[in-house]
């Protein structure tokens, strides 16, 4: 049996997203629980300062940063491991931009080239464009095993055509272990929180997808050569968005006499989120929480202190499941769908384009305030339901890895 596998881990990693971070975290004890501890494992990442803000290098972990024009540095890459671990939940979808999907497909046809395995671990499916669609159909479908977290996730695959063995998990993310310092944190940080706090986690819809462009104007770069799509009604939908923000948290305040946390989940929905605080009444009952500062530990913590969330974030209402947080959602992409549907949360997940959107928003403010028994059992056997299928990647990663001839640990 072959020793000290070298693991190569792809992701969007270094980002300063605390979904990205949970799940990355989760994963890396994941392998070392199959593996021992002196497996070799390898992270690339476009921003390695980020990245060790949570990760330490050492012997057995490395950092590896690699170019924006990512060709060469991933085929590289993964020539030198054994195995590719594609670790990013947004896998199969364009929604942020086709950039990352392309890296993620890049890195599959690698594998296939050098005859190295590969496994999409806890990944989802979403909006593909129609060469997209294409392209997933024929370099997915070379990927040694694709893990799905959602079981819509792994129809839509089918349904593309992919032809690479397919199960359905759950996300990584629901195993993530906080730390026990920072079980009081929002309390810690915010003293004036004991009246109760509603959590809003926003997403700017009207940035994505980040386009490929040899130039463009500097506050709308991300990281050469990519830009955020701007353009004058963009603007004003970025705008018109932070406005109603700010009128449903002023009315959280007003009507309800609670404080409201702006969660920012990745260090991008920032701007979103002083936007949203600039615009309201009463600024003074708001804190806003980002990645950038926290880590995923101290995120997770605060999004399990809350009474109730609103989210756009598909990670801030996983995270915040194993406390029964109630939780509505104002999705924009299949990830909230897929796991809505799984929770049986259908009705409390609004589509951002409704006309209703804010009306119904209120509404269902109010009733999960005035009743939160409507939520809970489903809360409740939705995070046993999903943590018993997260339990299962490290066990079909131990199988996978066992039938390929590596050691493992029993």
């Amino acid at each position: 049996m072959k020793k000290n596998l070298k693991v190569l881990l792809l992701g969007y990693n270094g980002a300063n997203n605390t979904g990205s971070e949970a799940r990355l975290l989760a994963i890396i004890e994941d392998i070392r629980a199959i593996l021992g501890n002196e497996a070799l494992i390898t992270i690339p990442t476009l921003n390695k300062e980020n990245l060790e803000r949570y990760l330490k290098e050492d012997k057995f972990l490395k950092v590896a940063p690699i170019s924006s024009i990512f060709f060469f540095d991933i085929r590289k890459l993964v020539k030198e491991h054994d195995v590719l671990l594609l670790v990013e939940g947004s896998c199969y979808m364009d929604t942020w931009t086709s950039a990352l999907l392309w890296a993620f497909l890049w890195a599959t046809k690698c594998a296939k080239d050098f005859k190295k395995p590969s496994i999409a671990y806890a990944v989802d499916v979403g909006h593909l464009s129609s060469f997209n669609r294409w392209l997933v159909k024929r370099e997915a479908s070379k990927t040694d095993l694709i893990l799905t977290r959602t079981e819509s996730a792994a129809q839509e695959l089918q349904k593309i055509g992919v032809k690479a063995p397919i199960q359905t998990t759950a996300d990584c993310a629901f195993t993530f272990k906080t730390e026990k310092d920072d079980d009081e944190i929002l309390k810690e940080i915010w003293p004036e929180s004991d009246s109760g706090v509603v959590g809003l986690a926003p997403i700017d819809f009207y940035l994505w997808p980040v386009v490929m462009r040899p130039w463009g104007k500097k506050e709308n770069l991300y990281k050469w050569p990519y830009y955020y799509s701007r353009s004058k009604s963009r603007v004003d939908g970025s705008e018109r968005l932070a406005l109603k923000w700010a009128e449903e948290a002023d009315r959280i305040i007003e009507k309800r006499g609670k404080r409201v946390a702006l969660i920012c989940m990745e260090e991008l929905d920032e701007p979103l989120a002083v936007c949203i605080k600039n615009k309201m009444k009463k600024p003074e009952m708001v804190k806003i929480f980002s990645s950038r500062k926290y880590n995923a530990s101290t995120m997770t913590s605060i999004l399990r202190s809350l009474e109730l969330l609103v989210t756009s974030r598909y990670h801030a209402g996983v995270l915040s499941l194993e406390a029964q947080v109630l939780q509505i959602a104002i999705g924009h992409d299949t990830r909230l769908r897929g796991f809505y549907k799984e929770l049986g949360l259908e009705n409390y997940l609004l589509d951002y384009m409704s006309s209703e959107i804010w009306y119904k928003l209120e509404e269902k403010v109010n009733e999960l305030l005035e009743n939160p028994e409507a939520q809970q059992k489903l809360l409740k056997d939705g995070f046993i339901q999903h943590i018993g299928r997260a339990r299962k990647n490290p066990e079909i990663l131990k199988g996978f890895l066992q039938e390929r001839g590596w050691k493992v640990k029993t």
